[in-house]
């Protein structure tokens, strides 16, 4: 989330982490620069003014160099106008402020179902099934509840069913840019998964990572 107002920035945070999203947040074009630099990041969230440039000069710069990530534009200038210029830029989606949470929530969703190549917010596997929006898990009908990092493991690895997500890449969907990794936090959430959902579920590729079966 690139977002220079501090209260702002902050308020959304909170609430994305509670609708299961892992946010890095920065508050200038520089910045985010470093920051698309350092990992790799399912969506960008991003504000026009910044202090430091524009975010519409910004977004045209990544899509010149090739950057495929999802971007919603996320500003107060919201005329017409605004939005086609934004849109035309390479955005992929527009709200304009003030907008509520829970709508930016279910555009990031969708965002990236698009970006999976999916056009329904639930995600199905045999007797496993997942409701995004209401972060709803569920085997052979029966209600599996999981923590928020349970959650975000069994998401990456169902919606790229059949590819191999590597540790690295798992700990980047449960950990921000501030929080201490845990060394083995990953195997841990694996095995408490493995014993709600049954072993068979998660295979462990030796010396790649994990990836989700159907048994």
């Amino acid at each position: 989330m690139v977002e220079d107002d501090a209260v702002l920035r902050d308020g959304l945070i909170a609430g994305l982490s509670l609708d299961g999203f892992e946010v890095d947040a920065v508050a200038n074009c520089a910045d985010a620069r470093a920051g698309l630099d350092a990992s790799d990041h399912a969506a960008i969230v991003l504000d026009i003014g910044l202090p430091d440039g524009s975010g519409l000069d910004l977004l045209g710069e990544w899509r010149k160099a090739g950057v495929a990530t999802p971007i919603l534009l996320l500003t107060a200038r919201n005329l017409i106008s605004d939005r086609i210029d934004g849109l035309d830029g390479g955005a992929d989606d527009y709200l304009g402020k003030p907008f509520d949470l829970s709508e930016l929530s279910a555009r990031l969703r969708a965002l990236l179902r698009r970006s999976n190549g999916r056009a329904h917010g639930e995600i199905r596997l045999g007797a496993l099934s997942i409701d995004e929006a209401r972060r709803q898990v569920r085997l052979d009908g029966q209600d599996i509840p999981l923590s928020r990092r349970e959650y975000a493991i069994l998401h990456a690895l169902a919606a790229h069913p059949g590819h191999i997500l590597s540790r690295a890449q798992l700990e980047d969907r449960i950990y921000g840019w501030q929080e201490e990794i845990e060394s083995n936090a990953v195997e841990v959430h694996i095995h408490k998964l493995r014993a709600k959902l049954g072993r068979d579920w998660i295979e462990t590729v030796r010396g790649e990572g994990y990836r989700i079966a159907c048994p």
